[in-house]
């Protein structure tokens, strides 16, 4: 099918870009980029963008469809579905599935799937070790082989040091960036929030933002000592900020990611016992909340990933100790972070590299641009569109959202996916 996208203002971090400029897709790929007026119309169907922004296709490298094992949460169609309609081309879905995707089987389960739900496309991600238990490393070769795009045991950490130096290296072999979910076990112990004034006031064992920063620093090291790419995921709080901020200086290969949660949210949303707004890494303080922010803005966190983690209310509608950590955030992590757009505190280009480009590049995906050739991966943005977030109206399968009720500014109204328009909104 042609494409011509007409009168939108083109936002392209990868070509620096923020023009008024007409698009033309062809066969699934992006043809052309052109003032307007200049791609004639005749043939093709015409997509007017009067009043849109047009983006490459967002990217979110961290979320979880739960897919094999726990389908009564969510399902690779129905994750792939809010993801389209949250302006989501793409998706990189962590490993901690039912069984663990440390093998083929499972890897090239997850890509037939999503294959057949005919939605975003999704990247795979592999465990770094044998059913995630830090025992023996997975096999890498034959991940990439079938698909996965990174390794990491997200949902645990690699407690040994020994086996994550063993996981950088043999990582690198195969091009691999292994992503890090930086937590201190023996400091979070059992706890449930953040260790604080709130976690005092409510009589909850907190979890002291040490336990991420300890191990955040451990990982830089090893990167230092093996030369391997290294990201590290759901960063929270200033002083994992600061650690990623020297190890950019010192030249060493990483990149990090937070999520829209940690820059909207502090620790005071737990307050009634939300379990809602349990998570892990806990919501922080203002001040991480600010730094945050900032990290975003200088470049030092390279991507915003919503860590998508749908419960049901059997994990969530319990007491708040026992719930279970996550929330939802496909459709609503755009609305969020253009919200950093509209407060000043990013530009929306800043805000696009965030949400397309730079995990798009990280994970090596073919995505993240309009370059001419590339895959027609395309969101349009209504930057002025006010809604009221209803969790009930989603199409994830899960409800676990803290913004429920919530009025937001901007939002995705098409989502193309290799040049077919996969989702748009009604009216």
């Amino acid at each position: 099918m042609s494409l011509l996208i007409k009168g939108g203002l083109v936002v392209d971090p990868s070509q620096h870009l923020e023009d008024p400029l007409d698009l033309l897709v062809e066969r699934g790929k992006i043809v052309a980029l052109e003032p307007p007026g200049r791609i004639p119309a005749e043939g093709r169907r015409v997509i007017s963008a009067s009043d849109l922004v047009v983006t490459p296709g967002l990217v979110d490298m961290h979320v979880h469809l739960r897919e094999p094992g726990e389908e009564y949460k969510e399902t690779i169609e129905s994750g792939t579905r809010a993801a389209i309609q949250g302006g989501f081309t793409g998706v990189a879905c962590m490993p901690n599935t039912k069984p663990v995707n440390d093998n083929a089987a499972v890897t090239r389960l997850i890509l037939d799937q999503a294959k057949a739900a005919g939605h975003a496309r999704v990247y795979p991600v592999g465990a770094v070790s044998v059913g995630s238990l830090g025992q023996a490393l997975s096999e890498y070769g034959d991940l990439k082989a079938a698909g996965v795009v990174a390794v990491t045991d997200d949902g645990r950490p690699v407690s040994n040091s020994m086996l994550m130096r063993r996981a950088l290296e043999y990582a690198r072999t195969f091009d691999l960036p292994v992503i890090s979910h930086c937590e201190d076990l023996d400091l979070a112990a059992d706890g449930v929030m953040h260790e604080g004034a709130v976690s005092l006031q409510l009589g909850l064992k907190g979890i002291p933002a040490a336990a991420e920063e300890v191990m955040v620093y451990r990982d830089l090291t090893l990167a230092r000592l093996t030369g391997a790419r290294l990201h590290i995921a759901h960063v929270s709080t200033a002083g994992s900020v600061a650690i990623i901020r020297l190890a950019k200086a010192m030249g060493l290969p990483v990149t990090a990611e937070t999520a829209p949660h940690y820059f909207t949210l502090t620790e005071e949303a737990v307050l009634g016992y939300n379990t809602h707004a349990k998570v892990n890494p806990p919501l922080r303080t203002e001040m991480d909340v600010k730094s945050i922010k900032e990290a975003i803005r200088d470049g030092t966190l390279d991507a915003v990933a919503c860590d998508h983690a749908p419960h049901s209310s059997l994990e969530k509608e319990v007491e708040f100790t026992a719930a279970a950590f996550g929330l939802i955030g496909l459709e609503t992590s755009l609305s969020l972070t253009l919200k950093l757009v509209h407060d000043g505190a990013l530009n929306l280009s800043q805000a696009i590299g965030a949400l397309s480009t730079n995990p798009a590049g990280i994970l090596g995906m073919p995505g993240g641009t309009l370059k001419a050739g590339a895959p027609a991966d395309i969101t349009l943005i209504d930057l002025n569109r006010e809604w009221t977030v209803d969790a009930s109206a989603f199409a994830s399968k899960s409800r676990n959202c803290p913004f429920n009720g919530w009025t937001l500014k901007g939002k995705a109204v098409m989502t193309i996916v290799g040049g077919e328009v996969v989702w748009e909104e009604e009216g």
